[in-house]
């Protein structure tokens, strides 16, 4: 008789979890047959009492209306234990550890290994789950190759609401004002082409959108003043981290017959999306714009996005905002342009309370698909020219009749390019910062050419914008002067059914 080899320690503890894991299994198995009997019975006593006691006879002429074919019933005793039981779980009762890791996984893809780690490690059984354990190990790995991205390293683009049909958009017509308008627009707007192009050619080249909140740490101090320190972000070697904003969500009336969405509703499956009108004005819902667009992107791209961030939806209030029409001068009828008038005549039934119950709904919307907002000022001022007295009047519109529809915020992106100061001034000592500060501002944005152009101090985030727009398109392609080629290449965005003429883009 062969001599029995002693055991290690090693090979005694892998033993008797491998007894355990066994044991574990079949008690698994009692219990999921166990469940599955459960579940037989109470669909059958269900079907039971559900049944009526003489179930209508359908006729033939009955039958043929359904579309289908109906099978007699059968009344026999051995029939019933013939029936297949088919039980449906829906999406939001399976809480199984599949679902759960690729909960975890989510997060890492958008580059929370911290979160990814947590969650796996809280799924029952996690620290005897090999699998689960190589999974943790692997995020492990990944995170120490994270590259460390200061918050001055960052690029700031933004649009304006895209033109859906160029036809109408850039139209040109022998009217002086039309031709203005066209010359604005081919300034100013991107197509939705240009916008997926643009969005599809960054997300190749790695890049990946942050929010502005993520660029720095904000604590409040015991007076309530909220002060900032840089934080750096990390996202794996090849990635390059950009933040996105977007101009005038308002759809304003000069907007209208310019082939442009009319305003943002929330859609069926309770995301935003659009209402457009086409040239024979036909109404549409669907992707006519930034938001609905770039949330179907990062459905099919989640690594576009760190940690779920999105954009920032800059507001005025002169013509209300997100398509509705929610200022006072609506509800009043004070102070109101001929576009306004003619707007009121053509909607005799309008009802301020509901629009602007609307226009909240809305926004409440946009906010829990991940996106913030920002104060554009309300009248779309130019905050470097206002005086003061303008300034705090300005401020207090916004504050009286977007604010409390959009839930407040304390960023404000500054129209038409201007700023509170220079770049070399010492940006807190300026009294329009100081004011604003005092109103709960705490992020500011200009726009600037430059890749990039932020500064931290103790009391605000200043950052400039690069617009991706007809004029820095053109101005790429044929002005001679490409100044976003990190980003893109910029001839092969250009909409080809946008015109070339150079009066129309100021070159």
């Amino acid at each position: 008789m062969p001599e029995q080899r002693k055991l290690t320690k090693k090979e005694i503890r892998r033993r008797k979890r491998q007894r355990e894991l066994r044991i574990k299994i079949t008690i698994l198995v009692i219990l999921l047959v166990v469940l599955v009997a459960a579940i037989v019975l109470i669909v059958r006593a269900r079907k039971k009492e559900e049944a009526p006691v003489n179930p209508p006879v359908q006729t033939s002429s009955e039958s043929s209306q359904t579309g289908r074919e109906e099978i007699p019933s059968q009344t026999s005793a051995a029939s019933a234990s013939d029936t297949e039981i088919v039980v449906t779980i829906e999406p939001e009762q399976r809480t199984g550890r599949d679902e759960q890791i690729a909960a975890a996984m989510l997060k890492a893809t958008q580059y929370d290994y911290d979160g990814a780690i947590a969650a796996l490690a809280a799924i029952e059984g996690a620290d005897s789950d090999s699998e689960i354990i190589a999974m943790m190990a692997d995020l492990e790995t990944q995170k120490s190759a994270l590259v460390g991205f200061s918050p001055t390293e960052i690029t700031h683009i933004f649009f304006h609401s895209l033109v859906v049909d160029p036809a109408r958009g850039f139209s040109i017509t022998d009217s002086d004002s039309w031709n203005n308008g066209t010359a604005g627009f081919c300034q100013w707007m991107t197509t939705v082409d240009e916008f997926n192009a643009i969005m599809q050619q960054m997300y190749d080249r790695g890049y990946v959108i942050v929010s502005l909140y993520d660029m720095v740490n904000m604590t409040t101090d015991e007076n309530g003043v909220v002060h900032l320190t840089p934080n750096t972000i990390y996202l794996p070697q090849g990635k390059t981290p950009f933040v996105m904003s977007l101009d005038d969500t308002c759809y304003y009336h000069s907007y209208d017959g310019r082939g442009c969405a009319t305003r943002l509703i929330v859609g069926e499956d309770g995301r935003p999306t659009c209402e457009y009108v086409d040239a024979e004005g036909v109404g549409h819902v669907g992707d006519y714009d930034c938001i609905p667009l770039f949330d179907h992107f990062l459905d099919a791209h989640p690594d576009f996005s760190y940690r779920g961030a999105k954009g920032t939806v800059a507001l005025t209030g002169y013509n209300g905002i997100l398509g509705y029409r929610t200022d006072y001068c609506y509800r009043d009828r004070v102070e109101l342009t001929a576009d306004q008038q003619a707007w009121l005549d053509a909607n005799p039934n309008y009802n301020w309370e509901a629009e602007c119950e609307a226009a909240k709904r809305v926004a409440d919307c946009i906010k829990a698909d991940g996106w913030t907002f920002a104060s554009h000022t309300w009248g779309h001022i130019r905050i470097g020219d206002a005086d003061m007295e303008w300034l705090r009047t300005d401020t207090q519109k916004f504050k009286e009749y977007v604010d409390p529809l959009i839930g407040g915020t304390d960023i404000i992106i500054f129209a038409h390019g201007q700023d509170l100061a220079s770049w070399n001034e010492v940006y807190s000592e300026s009294e329009k910062f100081q004011y604003l500060k005092s109103q709960g501002y705490n992020i500011y944005c200009n726009v600037d050419s430059s890749q990039y152009f932020v500064q931290i101090g103790d009391l605000y985030l200043r950052m400039g914008r690069r617009n991706l727009d007809g004029y820095r398109l053109y101005e790429a392609v044929y002005g001679g002067n490409d100044r976003v080629s990190d980003l893109i290449d910029a001839a092969s965005v250009f909409d080809p059914k946008r015109p070339t003429d150079a009066w129309l883009y100021e070159l």
